[in-house]
């Protein structure tokens, strides 16, 4: 059974039934995408379906923020390097059309791609969220599923042609199909953050990434993380793969080479 919403509340939740155990039945994480390094804010005030939408998304491998409020939501998506965010219209302090147009507005997010949750399904409604510059607009109830689709084919269509599947990198093939990692033809151990990390500096092979950018597309926002942690992941990686995989440009940040 997909999880169904409505109006905030899951179908489970309303027939009095524990949502726990349950909360992603019938939703299988898709391993192969290419998209599971991507980050995503939520702006949602219903805390049910807030810190569900959060669990679900990051269980399907994604990095996640979230926010409860419009005003907040719009600060977040202006000042941290989102690749889509799940939008409410109805929002305390801004509502979701004010949020979008800030958005659109804005020079350092105009371009991501933006999914507008409503429980209103009024055609007046979609189209002022799509001609508003909306890349979605999903009617509650939605299921799980489809939420997980949509963002699928939003991405895959501002990705453009699909970039090859398998990178290369002296001995290490980078398979982005099977999120794999392969050494001289041996399947490495990799983690999910160890992967991301590779991924993310391979999007932009032979340019230098900054700590700060790295940190910005691995970590949420709402998860403490140590200030090294990110040198710990790198040395990882490199023990992995080998020294030189991952290079150091002092005072600058990090790169593979081209």
């Amino acid at each position: 059974m997909d999880r169904t919403f409505i109006h905030g509340k899951s179908v489970t939740q309303m027939c009095g039934l524990t949502p726990k155990g349950d909360i992603f039945a019938g939703v299988e994480a898709s391993k192969s995408s290419r998209f599971k390094s991507m980050k995503i804010l939520v702006v949602e005030d219903n805390d049910f379906l807030r810190e569900t939408l959060v669990e679900a998304l990051t269980e399907e491998g994604y990095v996640v923020d979230s926010s409860a409020d419009g005003e907040d939501g719009l600060f977040q998506a202006t000042e941290c390097n989102y690749d889509l965010i799940i939008l409410d219209v109805m929002l305390p302090e801004k509502d979701g059309w004010e949020v979008l147009k800030g958005i659109r507005s804005h020079p350092s997010c105009n371009n991501v791609a933006v999914i507008m949750l409503t429980a209103r399904d009024g055609t007046e409604d979609r189209v002022k969220g799509l001609d508003g510059g909306a890349d979605d607009y999903l009617t509650k109830p939605f299921k799980l599923m489809e939420l997980f689709a949509r963002i699928r084919s939003i991405m895959r269509r501002s990705a453009g042609p699909e970039r090859a599947s398998e990178l290369m990198v002296g001995d290490v093939t980078v398979n982005t199909n099977t999120r794999s990692i392969f050494k001289n033809g041996v399947d490495v151990a990799a983690t999910t953050l160890e992967y991301n990390l590779v991924e993310a500096l391979l999007a932009k092979r032979g340019e230098v990434v900054s700590r700060n950018d790295l940190y910005m597309k691995l970590f949420s926002e709402e998860k403490e993380v140590t200030s090294n942690i990110l040198d710990v992941y790198i040395c990882n990686v490199r023990n992995k793969l080998g020294k030189e995989f991952i290079m150091t440009k002092r005072g600058y940040g990090y790169y593979i080479s081209a």
